[in-house]
């Protein structure tokens, strides 16, 4: 007895080791991938984790010193990048919520069937697809300009030469920012939304129809209901992406009026004040606001598989 016991633990103990150089040889061509991504963007955050604990100012290079967390009370305490981290937040927060009520809009009209729908649906993609920078030029110069802007061509042709002419930037600098940026976003919520509509049950609206329900009521009790993690996977990706917008900011104000926003600011508190401490203090504020949102998107899809093969 005590000799087969053995033999059969060593028989184990050979299937484990097999097992487990399985494992290995196939984990093995990964190996490559997650060195390049552990360098590519491991690596230089955790260079900036460090030098956002030292006073380190490009001007006074023979004062840098360890500070601890005084760059981080400076940035969350300072009154310019407080006000940034505002605007960041109502910069976010207005851009999510217009872009998703008319990419719900939009999304719920090519969901009927019509003559072009495949040609339109492209149409209205178009707009995400522009480089963010050729963008921003294409709304400060083709729509904005006061001179020869087509917002003011338009109010010339309706009123005459005597027509008003404003300075849109100058007038509503936040806002055109907030253009800008819905008009480029609204076309990925409408993606993400109709998915959506395209996988709601059909059985579950007939049914509806069949009890009485009007458009409205089908909207409400099964539309919505159904388009609820659609929603939420919209905003919080859309929350990734703009909290970290830089191009619009930069190009169409240039930080002025009162529209620097987070990026903006670490951009001018690195290049234009070579304070990199504060900077890169402010940069790491942003990566963990960005995780905390990506922890909700990634949970939102994995909640969303589930259903799918539910």
């Amino acid at each position: 007895m005590a000799a087969t016991a053995t033999r059969v633990g060593a028989l184990a103990g050979t299937r484990g080791r097999v097992a487990g150089r399985g494992a290995w040889a196939r984990r093995a061509p990964l190996v490559p991938a997650l060195a390049f991504m552990v360098i590519v963007t491991q690596l230089p955050f955790v260079a900036t984790l460090v030098i956002s604990f030292l006073n380190w100012n490009a001007l006074y290079p023979d004062q840098r010193h360890f500070t601890g967390l005084s760059n981080y009370a400076t940035v969350l305490t300072d009154a310019d990048l407080r006000a940034s981290i505002i605007t960041t937040i109502e910069l976010t927060v207005v851009v999510v919520l217009i872009s998703l009520v008319l990419g719900l809009g939009i999304a719920l009209l090519l969901d009927r069937r019509f003559a072009g729908r495949g040609l339109v649906r492209t149409m209205l993609i178009a707009p995400f697809l522009v480089v963010p920078v050729a963008a921003a030029l294409l709304w400060k110069h083709a729509l904005y300009n006061p001179e020869y802007g087509l917002f003011n061509g338009i109010l010339t042709a309706i009123g005459g030469a005597g027509a008003p002419q404003p300075d849109w930037i100058a007038a509503h600098p936040l806002g055109a920012v907030i253009a800008a940026l819905v008009w480029q976003w609204t076309p990925f919520m409408m993606l993400i939304l109709l998915a959506g509509l395209q996988s709601k049950p059909s059985e579950v609206v007939e049914a509806a129809r069949v009890d009485g329900a009007g458009n409205l009521a089908v909207f409400a009790y099964v539309t919505l209901p159904h388009l609820r993690r659609y929603l939420e996977l919209g905003a919080l990706l859309g929350s990734i992406y703009i909290v970290q917008n830089f191009d619009a900011v930069f190009t169409i104000t240039s930080g002025g009026l009162g529209t620097a926003n987070l990026p903006y600011t670490i951009y001018q508190t690195f290049y234009a004040a070579h304070d990199y401490g504060q900077a890169s203090a402010a940069g790491v504020i942003v990566v963990i606001g960005t995780i905390i949102i990506a922890t909700f998107a990634l949970r939102v899809v994995s909640s969303l598989f589930r259903e799918e093969v539910r």
